[in-house]
């Protein structure tokens, strides 16, 4: 999985580990799960027994270079022992195929062969290891040479989440004639949300790097959160140069520094991912599958919604969308809770037997899943936060459900915004006049050091709010006045600020939060830009000292959940000075060559008058 846990993302320092960035507000609390990919073995499923299954360990899949990727085959018994005729379920992992081997069973068991197909260079497959750049072609490959054994009827199908998601859309794109379906679950998207969140670098890239280092498994030093957390806190306080990071951990990886050469949205991204012309010709059935605490929700969203707004009306009534409120990892295998936000047991689907019932449904015929009753299927958590009364609903698209938001604007008393307990306002009414301001020393390491550096409590980082308490000069705070009754908030939030700094360039990041009436804070979303962007992921546009800029915040990521009246919306905006993202130190320079040599100080203004609104969208029903 390549997307660390959103609510490791929701403070994102991964998860991206591969988390949706959502992830990034509990990501800041919770760096194990940031947006990458997820290296671990699974424990659930328990495997059936053995009799349910046959395997055919090594067996090679020819590429068209020559290389040969090797799989583990799960091939479900027949009466009279001889080949199945069946459709072909795979894989394409970086995790070494044995990480699935419950997956495999489960899938042979049920009728289907299942085939655990490790990536070039990774396991048991000969090549060498770059990350999605080699997918596209070799998924393609794996789907003609899987349909031609005596073991398929013709039909190919592919499973998994996270890179496993990635790889699903790369293969699509090469329209292999024999690919019937694709479950993409938690698809973490190059270039968007991994290797990096909007053009700033994770540390958690090295983690994810080491873990993929080799051709063996190295989930014992991946899974080391303490050690990952000792060494980036220590690159954080001697101010290492991200580009350095790697060496400084003690893995130099060719990987790593390739991706450092690709700050920026460019071609070589581009050809991991379908382009406009390719999610228009895109028509076999699809199935997506993401969570609002995913790290990887942003990727899959951003699949989702370009595939839908090119594809034609047939291809679109083909193509379902699952939003659990599951974390990373959930979106394979979901439980009830994640860092404290509980959300009841309708949140627990078995998602081997919807991915059953998906294939049968498009390769044999069978029923159409019951739990599909609609083309979007969404949770709503329950309010509170008992997460006893959350339920599903249903839309019949996207773009319906997540329309018209109310507009609050931005606002202070005499320019005092800077705390939790000083905080501004959201209204809306649109004031006439007024900035706030906060600063950005990347040189000050104290809110990495006594926030982040401590080791979280896992089990309540998507409820805690130390980091909101500790803003002070560093940020600023907003809160909505209670609110009068339950309130549905089910939609995409966006955050819009008119802002200047005295600096070439800077990071800021925007985190929404509920505070219950008793106090409680539940993270809601998060986002986080780079302003030299603030126009196009692609080109770096440098900020003219005093000069008022646009940034907008409008990541897609959905959130589905009940308000408690009484409770008030919190909005924390700040630059990030994290021990876990790649750090800023606003010269306007390459921003991974930069150590404190290079720090320069923002002040940054963020303005709320006539002709700067700055706002969020709150999707209030």
């Amino acid at each position: 999985m390549l997307q660390p846990s959103t609510v490791y993302r929701a403070f994102m320092v991964l998860g991206l580990v591969m988390t949706s960035i959502f992830a990034l507000v509990i990501a800041q609390t919770n760096p194990s799960k940031g947006p990458s990919p997820e290296p671990k073995a699974e424990t659930s499923p328990t495997p059936p027994p053995a009799t349910d299954y046959d395997i055919r360990w090594g067996v090679k899949i020819p590429m068209r270079d020559k290389v040969e990727l090797n799989a583990t085959l799960y091939l479900p018994k027949t009466p009279d022992g001889s080949a199945p005729n069946t459709p072909v379920v795979f894989t394409l992992t970086p995790y070494i195929s044995d990480s699935y081997h419950a997956r495999g069973a489960y899938f042979a068991s049920h009728g289907y062969v299942f085939a655990l197909v490790d990536v070039r260079g990774r396991g048991n497959s000969s090549g060498d290891f770059e990350p999605f750049a080699n997918e596209p072609r070799d998924g393609h490959d794996v789907v003609e040479w899987l349909a031609q054994q005596p073991f398929c009827d013709g039909k190919v199908a592919m499973w998994g989440g996270s890179y496993a998601g990635f790889d699903q859309w790369a293969t699509a794109k090469e329209f292999p004639p024999h690919l019937a379906t694709i479950v993409p679950a938690a698809a973490a998207h190059p270039g968007l949300d991994y290797p990096s969140l909007n053009n700033v670098g994770y540390l958690y890239d090295i983690q994810w790097f080491t873990a993929t280092s080799g051709r063996t498994a190295q989930q014992n030093l991946f899974g080391d959160s303490k050690f990952w957390r000792t060494k980036f806190l220590d690159a954080y306080k001697k101010h290492i140069a991200f580009s350095t990071v790697d060496s400084f951990v003690g893995n130099p990886s060719q990987n790593f520094q390739r991706i450092l050469k690709h700050p920026t949205v460019d071609a070589y991204y581009d050809a991991m991912v379908p382009n406009a012309e390719q999610f228009k010709k895109i028509s076999l059935p699809i199935l997506t599958i993401t969570g609002q605490y995913d790290g990887d929700e942003p990727g899959a969203m951003s699949y989702y919604r370009d595939h839908t707004a090119n594809a034609s009306p047939e291809a679109r009534a083909k193509h379902f969308l699952i939003i659990g409120p599951w974390d990373h990892p959930g979106t394979r295998t979901p439980t009830d809770e994640v860092g404290g936000v509980k959300f009841g047991p309708g949140a627990v689907v078995d998602l081997n037997d919807l991915h059953r019932q998906w294939y049968d449904w498009t390769m044999k015929n069978g029923p159409k899943p019951q739990f599909l009753k609609n083309q979007v299927a969404y949770y709503l958590i329950a309010p509170g936060n008992s997460g006893a009364n959350g339920e599903w609903k249903y839309a019949q698209d996207f773009v319906s459900l997540a329309a018209n938001p109310k507009m609050f604007h931005l606002d202070s008393k005499n320019g005092d915004a800077n705390g939790v307990f000083r905080s501004g306002t959201l209204t809306e009414a649109q004031p006439s006049e007024g900035v706030d301001q906060f600063v950005n020393d990347p040189l000050d390491t104290h809110r990495g050091e006594e926030v982040e550096g401590v080791e979280p409590n896992d089990k309540t980082a998507g409820i805690d709010q130390r980091f909101a308490l500790c803003i002070g000069k560093d940020g600023l705070v907003y809160h909505t006045d209670p609110l009068p009754k339950e309130t549905p908030l089910v939609g995409c939030p966006e955050v819009s600020l008119w802002v200047s700094i005295d600096t070439p360039d800077t990071d800021l990041q925007a985190d929404l939060y509920e505070i219950q009436p008793d106090g409680t804070s539940i993270a809601l979303w998060s986002d986080f830009r780079r302003l030299r962007y603030r126009e196009s992921p692609r080109e770096a546009k440098l900020v003219k000292p005093g000069e008022i800029v646009k940034c907008d915040f409008d990541p897609g990521l959905f959130v589905a959940r009940r308000l408690m009246k009484g409770s008030r919306l919190r909005l924390v905006v700040y630059s990030p000075n994290s021990i876990f993202w790649q750090k800023n130190y606003n010269s306007g320079g390459v921003v991974a060559d930069e150590t404190a040599k290079d720090a320069r100080t923002a002040h940054v203004k963020v303005y709320h008058d006539t002709q700067h609104a700055s706002a969020i969208e709150l999707p209030l029903r």
